[in-house]
C-alpha cells in the first residue's frame, strides 16, 4: 500500500479525552477515530491489526476442534428472562442495551451469548452421542458502560471472540477447559504479549472455576496478586491469603469506655493506644435483591482489614433463594437517605456492636426484618477485643465471642487480600502486586444455563440430564490496544511483528530524486512478493516528518532509500531496538526474511 493513496492522517498532539498512552497513540497514529462516547471507527491500519489478531485466535481455536459460527446480535428478552439474567444486566449492572421493537417486544443488543447458544443447544442436541460440542464466533458486542474510557479498553462496542462448549459431564468440561487454557496461552504468545493467567471471579457470567488472562501493563485496570514462585496468581477480587497475625490484646477485663470522636479505626486506636488487629469493626451494607427485597447486612471483620465487596456480593448471591430472589441488584453502604427508609431509630454509626438489635430495622413488605450477619475469618479467633458499644461515643474493650457476643453462624472469607500477605499455599511466600489488562476469560459454567433454560440430552441409559457447559471469551480489539499499552516509547507504538499492520515501510526521503524513487519502488515490489507486507511512503513530505510518522505508527522495520544508495545500499532501522545499519540493496529481502524468521 502506498501512503499517498491511503487514508492516513496523524496528529501532533494528544486527544483531550485520552487518559492512557495506548489510547493517545492509537488516535494520534491514525488507527482509530472517536465517533461517540465509547464508540470508535477502526481505520485501515487498525483493521489490519484486528484481522491479524482474529486470525491467530481463529487458528488456535480451530486447532482444538472448535467450530466457528455466527450468532445474532439482537436477542429476545425472553431468553434472558429464562436464564434469570434480564434484571441483572438491565438493572443491577445496567450494561445491556435494551430496546422495544414496533410490536412492543423487548430486545437486547448482545453483550454476550450464553442464552442464545443455550437455545441453539436445546433445539439441536438430543443425545450423548453428539457430545462434546464446541462452537465459537468472532463478533461485535455491545455494553452500555456507565463510564466509557481508555479507548478500546472500555468501549460500548467492541470485537470479541466468545466460545461455548457442551458436555455430558464435568470431566469432559475440564478437559476442554484445559485445552482452552493452552489455546489462550498460545494466542497471547503468538501475539507477542507478556501475560499472566490468574484465578478470577466469575461475576454475572456465573459458574465455578474461572481464569483470566492478564496482559501486564502499568495502566491496567485490574490488580493482580501473585507469588514469585509462580504457584499462585489471582485477580484482587478473587485473591485469598493469610492475614498478618493479630497482636495480643492489651485488655484483660471487659468494660465499656468512653471514646468520643472515634468514628474511625485510626482515631479509636490512637485514643485507646491499641493495635487495629485487636479491633472488631462492624460494617453495615444494604443489599437489594431482584424481587425488590432490601436486606441489611452486618459484617464483622478485623480492624486492619477491608471488606472485599465482590466476595460479599457472591456470598449474598448464594443466599438469594432464602429471600425468594435470584440475584443481587445492588450492594452499598446505606446513605443517610437510604437509612431514613428503614431505620426505626438513629443508628450509632461508627460505634455499632456485633449484636446491634434487629429493632433498629423498621421492617416492611420490602425490607427484611432481621440483619444478615457475617463474620470474617480474621475476626473469629480474636480474644479480649475492642468493638462498638451500640452507643455514640462509647466502645467496649476486653470482649470475647461466646461471652459478651454471639459468634454469627455465617463465617466467611470476605477480606481483601493485600500486598505482603502470606500465601496460603506457602507461608514463606508473600503476595506481590502487578497491574494487568484482562484480555481473556474462561469459565466452567456447569449446568447453570442448561437447567434454567431446559437444555438437556439423553444419556446412554435413556435418562434426560442437563448439559454441562463452558464459556471462553477473548477481547480481540482490547488485545490489540493492550499490545500498544505494553510496548511503546516516547516516539510512538512498537508493534509485535505478528500483529503489526505491515512488517516494513520503505521511506523515500526525497521523492524528486529519481534514484531514490526507483530503488524504493523496486524494494516495495520485491518485499511484498516475498510475503513481507510493506508500505511505501511516497508522500510529498519532509524526510523528518516521514521518519516521525514511521516511528509513531510502529512498523517493525523502516527501509530508507537515502544517501547510502550511491554505494548500492539502503538504511534499515529496527523500530523496537532503534538499531540502524546499512544493507546492500539486493540483500534487503533475504536479510529481513531471516530476521523475521528468528522472531
Amino acid at each position: 500500500m502506498r501512503l499517498s493513496k491511503m487514508l492516513f492522517v496523524t496528529l501532533r498532539d494528544d486527544p483531550a479525552d485520552a487518559e492512557i498512552p495506548s489510547h493517545k497513540l492509537l488516535v494520534r497514529a491514525g488507527y482509530i477515530r472517536r465517533i461517540g462516547s465509547g464508540v470508535y471507527a477502526y481505520l485501515p491500519l487498525m483493521w489490519r491489526v484486528l484481522q491479524k489478531v482474529s486470525q491467530i485466535v481463529r487458528e488456535e481455536m480451530n486447532a482444538t476442534g472448535a467450530m466457528e459460527c455466527l450468532l445474532p446480535q439482537i436477542q429476545p428478552a425472553e431468553l434472558w428472562k429464562e436464564s434469570g439474567r434480564w434484571d441483572t444486566y438491565t438493572k443491577a449492572e445496567g450494561i445491556m442495551f435494551s430496546l422495544t421493537d414496533r410490536r412492543e417486544q423487548q430486545l437486547a443488543l448482545g453483550p454476550t451469548h450464553e442464552e442464545v447458544i443455550t437455545t441453539v443447544a436445546r433445539d439441536t442436541i438430543r443425545s450423548y452421542r453428539q457430545l462434546p460440542v464446541h462452537l465459537y464466533q468472532i463478533q461485535t458486542k455491545f455494553r452500555d458502560e456507565i463510564r466509557p474510557r481508555f479507548g478500546l479498553m472500555r468501549g460500548r462496542e467492541f470485537i470479541m471472540k466468545d466460545g461455548y462448549s457442551f458436555h455430558a459431564d464435568e470431566e469432559s468440561l475440564k478437559e476442554t477447559y484445559q485445552h482452552m487454557y493452552q489455546a489462550y496461552s498460545n494466542m497471547l504468545r503468538r501475539c507477542g504479549l507478556e501475560f499472566r493467567p490468574v484465578e478470577a471471579d466469575s461475576g454475572a457470567i456465573g459458574g465455578s472455576g474461572s481464569t483470566e488472562f492478564m496482559v501486564l501493563a502499568e495502566a491496567g485496570e485490574d490488580e493482580v496478586l501473585y507469588t514469585e514462585d509462580g504457584k499462585y496468581a489471582a485477580n484482587v477480587e478473587k485473591a485469598i491469603s493469610s492475614a498478618p497475625d493479630a497482636e495480643p490484646s492489651s485488655f484483660s477485663n471487659y468494660e465499656k469506655v468512653e471514646t468520643p470522636k472515634t468514628e474511625t479505626i485510626e482515631k479509636l486506636c490512637k485514643t485507646l493506644e491499641c493495635s487495629p488487629t485487636q479491633v472488631v469493626k462492624n460494617v453495615l451494607y444494604q443489599a437489594v435483591y431482584d424481587n425488590g427485597t432490601i436486606v441489611l447486612v452486618l459484617v464483622n471483620i478485623r480492624g486492619d482489614q477491608d471488606v472485599n465487596e465482590v466476595k460479599l456480593y457472591n456470598e449474598l448471591t448464594k443466599l438469594a433463594s432464602t429471600y425468594k430472589a435470584n440475584a443481587v441488584l445492588a450492594l452499598e453502604v446505606p446513605s443517610p437517605e437510604a437509612q431514613e427508609k428503614w431505620a426505626a431509630k438513629s443508628l450509632p454509626l461508627g460505634y455499632i456492636a456485633p449484636d446491634i438489635g434487629d429493632d433498629y430495622i423498621n421492617s416492611s413488605k420490602e425490607i427484611h426484618s432481621k440483619f444478615l450477619r457475617f463474620v470474617d475469618k480474621t475476626a473469629v479467633d480474636l480474644k479480649n477485643f475492642v468493638t462498638g458499644a451500640n452507643e455514640s461515643g462509647f466502645h467496649v474493650v476486653g470482649a470475647n465471642w461466646g461471652e459478651q457476643f454471639k459468634l454469627p453462624d455465617l463465617v466467611v472469607d470476605i477480606r481483601t487480600a493485600k500486598i505482603g500477605d502470606r500465601a496460603c499455599h506457602d507461608s514463606a511466600q508473600t503476595l506481590k502486586s502487578a497491574r494487568g489488562i484482562e484480555v481473556g476469560h474462561i469459565f466452567q459454567l456447569g449446568s447453570k444455563y442448561s437447567e434454567a433454560m431446559g437444555a438437556t440430552y439423553t444419556t446412554e441409559q435413556g435418562k434426560d440430564k442437563p448439559l454441562v457447559m463452558g464459556c471462553y471469551g477473548v477481547g480481540v480489539s482490547r488485545m490489540a490496544q493492550a499490545a500498544v499499552e505494553q510496548s511503546y516509547d516516547k516516539d510512538g507504538i512498537i508493534w509485535p511483528l505478528a500483529i503489526a499492520p505491515y512488517h516494513a515501510i520503505v521511506t523515500i526521503p526525497n521523492i524528486k530524486d529519481a534514484q531514490q524513487v526507483e530503488v524504493a519502488e523496486k524494494l516495495y515490489q520485491e518485499l511484498n512478493q516475498a510475503g513481507i507486507e510493506t508500505l511505501l511512503d511516497d508522500r510529498n513530505e519532509r524526510a523528518g516528518a516521514k521518519f516521525k510518522d514511521a516511528d509513531l505508527i510502529g512498523i517493525p522495520y523502516r527501509i530508507v532509500t537515502g544517501r547510502a544508495i550511491k554505494d548500492g545500499k539502503v538504511e534499515v532501522v529496527e523500530r523496537k531496538s532503534s538499531d540502524s545499519y546499512e544493507i546492500v540493496i539486493d540483500e534487503v529481502v533475504s536479510t529481513l526474511k531471516l530476521k523475521m524468521d528468528e522472531l
